[in-house]
């Protein structure tokens, strides 16, 4: 790990935007991007917009976990040596608290880690609104698994 952080790289929200979130890819066509990377956590804002609506103009909560499962696997994938190690989703749930409608800009995503193990992580991973209100938690759990070959 790099001092006083539980990333084992030192990386930034430009290096993770350009390697991570492909083109084509879910992320990519949602519109989420890593915004801040801080020492014990990661952040990824999403738009809300005509990509992330259900049909009654409020964010679908399948884009919230979109955004929590995109950036609580990035976050995890870092914590690992990535030459050896890789990790993949095990489980997610969500709780909806909050409606945010279609035009209120964004919602950020902060992954923080509740468990950094061997063989797995769990994460919890808060989404908020423009104006910092709770819109939804999610836990993540992710499995480290050993590159082979």
């Amino acid at each position: 790990m790099t001092q006083d952080s539980i990333f084992t790289v030192p990386v930034t929200p430009e290096e993770i935007n350009e390697s991570q979130i492909v083109e084509g890819q879910m992320a990519r066509h949602l519109g989420i991007e890593i915004t801040a990377v801080g020492a014990d956590s990661m952040t990824a804002s999403m738009p809300v917009d005509h990509r992330t609506i259900q049909r009654i103009g409020i964010l679908h909560g399948g884009a919230s976990l979109a955004l929590a499962e995109t950036v609580g696997s990035i976050a995890a994938s870092y914590c690992v040596d990535r030459e050896k190690y890789f990790i993949v989703g095990q489980e997610i749930n969500a709780n909806h608290l909050r409606a945010v409608r279609q035009g209120e800009s964004a919602v950020h995503a902060t992954a923080t880690p509740l468990h950094l193990g061997r063989t797995s992580q769990v994460w919890d991973i808060k989404i908020r609104d423009d104006q910092g209100r709770l819109v939804c938690v999610s836990r993540f759990t992710v499995a480290v698994l050993e590159k082979r070959g």
